[in-house]
């Protein structure tokens, strides 16, 4: 139905979708524009960081494409909005992430492909299947790890009505925090990311063994292949916060 909204005036369907790739794309711009002043970043030079930024981008927009309208939970528990899900015969959380889809998400996840190919054509890498398998994994984790925070902390709102912001430094900023290389942060963000909101498993980690680069925390190698598992985690954890928000949920009250 919000599909079939959206592209009812088409010229403005195709004008929104046009401006949000533009906006989507100034990120990568502004990575051009250190370029310009230098040739590398941290040591990364800019087609490395164009895999960080392409896998981050993709990461990031197929989980907002999909699940980023939950971050609206908030007021929908404070106009009453929720109880009318919670009476229809459906999942509530596919509900609420179905309401005002639309397909200009999709922006951020096409300019990100765009970059990430031009980052593999550029590196000229010699293909193992070790490489393969982690390029694959960072493609289907990375949504996983994101979609996960954008539910879990979107289910804090059952709980404290003004944290959506929470999720968005999380989330959006996660992913901006992921386009940079990690030599260029400190070792206590590095840990925060690693071990405390699993960011660092999206692509920094898979990254380094692609590339052949050290990893500045010193993690075993092992760690650069266990995406599936923190995905895997996450997504369960998520689950599980967001049926207790549920079941704390009394309605608005008014």
């Amino acid at each position: 139905m919000w599909m079939r909204a959206a592209t009812a005036y088409r010229t403005s369907f195709v004008l929104l979708a046009a401006a949000s790739l533009l906006v989507c794309s100034l990120d990568f711009v502004v990575l051009l524009l250190m370029f310009h002043h230098t040739d590398r970043l941290g040591g990364w030079r800019l087609p490395e960081i164009g895999l960080l930024y392409g896998t981050a981008g993709i990461a990031i927009g197929v989980a907002d494409f999909l699940l980023g309208t939950v971050d609206g939970l908030g007021e929908r528990i404070r106009t009453g909005a929720l109880d009318t899900l919670l009476l229809r015969p459906a999942p509530a959380l596919s509900m609420v992430c179905a309401e005002r889809f639309t397909l200009r998400r999709l922006a951020r996840p096409a300019q990100a492909t765009a970059v990430l190919l031009w980052a593999l054509h550029a590196l000229d890498l010699h293909w193992s299947w070790d490489k393969v398998l982690l390029l694959a994994m960072m493609l289907v984790c990375g949504p996983v790890i994101f979609g996960a925070l954008f539910v879990g902390l979107s289910s804090v709102q059952f709980f404290w009505g003004e944290a959506r912001e929470l999720q968005n430094s999380a989330t959006y900023g996660g992913a901006t925090l992921l386009q940079y290389p990690p030599d260029v942060f400190a070792r206590d963000l590095l840990l925060g990311v690693t071990f405390g909101v699993p960011l660092a498993f999206v692509n920094w980690l898979p990254t380094l063994q692609i590339l052949g680069r050290p990893d500045p925390l010193g993690l075993p190698v092992v760690c650069r292949f266990a995406a599936p598992l923190v995905a895997a985690a996450a997504a369960g954890a998520a689950g599980l916060a967001w049926r207790a928000g549920l079941r704390a949920y009394r309605s608005t009250g008014s």
